[in-house]
C-alpha cells in the first residue's frame, strides 16, 4: 500500500485541488491522509471525504508589524514538532503540498525525515509560504509560464491546477430550468470571486439595459449582495452561490466574467469558457490577479479589463467582443496543455513514491 500525505489550508483555493486528486489517488491504490491546522477551513472541507485528518499548529508569517508576530513563530516550531511525529507515525512515501501556511511544517518536517514533497503554486508569483517550502521540494508544480522563470532550474513543473471532475460534468437542460432561461440568446455568466465584488455586481446591473438586449445574465453576486429590485427581471437571475448547481450552470454559459484569482481561472481553462478577467485591484491586494489575468491574456486564453477602466461603456463593449471573438478562444485554450493537471500531478507522485519504496525496500 502507497502511503500519500496531502497538506494545505487557509483559504478553500489551498484545499479544492488537493480534493480533485483524491479520487485518482484511490484509484491507484494509495492510503490518504491529511494534515492541516487544529480548525481551519481544511478540516471541514476534508471531512466529506472520509480521509483521516491531523491538525497541527501553524502561525502566519507577515511582511507587516503585528504582535502576533511575536508568538507566532513558536506555533511554528510547535507545528514542525506535532508534524514530525505524525509524519514518523504513518510514514508515507510522499507529501503533496497546496500551500498555505500551515503546510511549511509539513513539508519542512518532511524533509528532515528524507520524505519527497511536490508543491503546487497557484499564483504566478510564490507567496510567502511556498518560499520557505521551495527549497526543500523535489518538484514545484504551477500555473504560468512566467512562474517556471522564477523557480530554481529543474524543479518547476508547467501543470495548471487539479480541477474537480464533477465540475467537467454539468447538465446544461438542468441550468436552464434552474434559471428559468430560454435557448433563443446567448448565456453570460458572471462571477465576482467567492464573496462577491461590489463594483463588478454595480456595473453589471447599471450595464443590464444594454447586456439584456443580446444575453441572458447568471450573476453569482456573493453572500448578501442580492438586489431584491431586480428579483422579477426577465433574462436575469441571481445566487448568492452555488454549490452543486455550480457545474451545470457554467455547462450553460457561453461567455463568463470572472475575478482573475488563479483556481478561478484555471477553472475556466478546463471548461474551455471565454473569459474575461476583471482582476482584483492592486489598491486592495498584493497583485496577483493582475499578474494572472496578464499571463492568461498573453497566452490567448482570456480578455482583460482593469478593474479601474471599468464602465458601463468599457464592460458592455468588452463583453461583446469577447462573444464575437468567442471561438477563436475556445480553440487557443483547447491547444493548451494545462487542462491536464490532474495527470501531469499524478505522473509526479507516483515518480516520487515510487522511488520512497524501492530506497525503503
Amino acid at each position: 500500500m502507497k502511503r500519500i500525505v496531502l497538506t494545505g489550508g487557509g483559504t478553500a483555493g489551498h484545499v479544492t485541488p488537493n480534493i480533485a486528486l483524491i479520487p485518482h489517488l484511490r484509484e491507484l491504490g494509495y492510503e490518504i491522509s491529511y494534515i492541516g491546522s487544529y480548525e481551519g477551513i481544511e478540516k471541514k472541507l476534508i471531512s466529506d471525504y472520509d480521509i483521516p485528518y491531523y491538525g497541527v499548529a501553524t502561525g502566519k508569517l507577515r511582511r507587516y508589524i503585528d504582535p502576533k508576530n511575536l508568538s507566532d513563530p513558536f506555533r511554528v516550531v510547535k507545528g514542525l514538532a506535532e508534524a514530525r511525529r505524525i509524519l514518523k507515525d504513518i510514514r508515507p512515501d510522499v507529501i503533496f503540498s497546496k500551500g498555505g501556511f500551515v503546510s511549511v511544517p509539513v513539508v519542512r518536517a518532511a524533509w528532515e525525515l528524507h520524505i519527497p514533497c511536490i508543491i503546487h503554486e497557484s499564483d504566478m508569483t510564490p507567496g510567502l509560504a511556498n518560499r520557505f517550502c521551495i527549497p526543500v521540494a523535489k518538484k514545484v508544480c504551477c500555473n504560468f509560464p512566467e512562474t517556471v522563470e522564477k523557480l530554481p532550474d529543474g524543479k518547476a513543473v508547467l501543470t495548471g491546477t487539479p480541477i474537480r471532475e464533477e465540475l467537467l460534468k454539468g447538465n446544461k437542460e438542468a441550468a436552464y430550468e434552474l434559471c428559468g432561461f430560454t435557448k433563443d440568446k446567448p448565456v453570460l455568466m458572471v462571477i465576482g470571486g467567492s464573496s462577491g465584488s461590489v463594483a463588478i455586481n454595480k456595473e453589471i446591473r447599471t450595464s443590464l439595459p444594454k447586456l439584456l438586449k443580446d444575453f441572458q445574465v447568471v450573476h453569482l453576486c456573493g453572500a448578501g449582495h442580492v438586489d431584491n429590485l431586480l428579483l422579477t427581471q426577465p433574462g436575469y437571475k441571481q445566487f448568492e452561490y452555488l454549490k452543486s448547481e455550480l457545474k451545470d450552470v457554467l455547462a450553460m454559459a457561453d461567455i463568463v466574467v470572472s475575478r482573475a484569482g488563479a483556481n478561478a481561472i484555471c477553472e475556466l481553462l478546463a471548461l474551455k469558457k471565454p473569459n474575461l478577467l476583471i482582476p482584483l485591484s492592486k489598491a486592495a491586494s498584493r497583485g496577483d490577479q493582475i499578474l494572472n489575468a496578464a499571463s492568461f491574456e498573453a497566452q490567448g486564453y482570456s480578455l482583460v479589463l482593469q478593474e479601474e477602466d471599468m464602465d458601463t461603456v468599457s464592460l458592455t463593449a468588452k463583453i461583446h467582443e469577447l462573444y464575437e471573438s468567442r471561438d477563436k478562444y475556445v480553440e487557443t485554450m483547447t491547444a493548451s496543455s494545462q487542462g491536464n493537471a490532474i495527470d501531469l500531478i499524478i505522473g509526479l507522485i507516483e515518480e516520487y513514491s515510487s522511488s520512497t519504496i524501492k530506497v525503503r525496500k
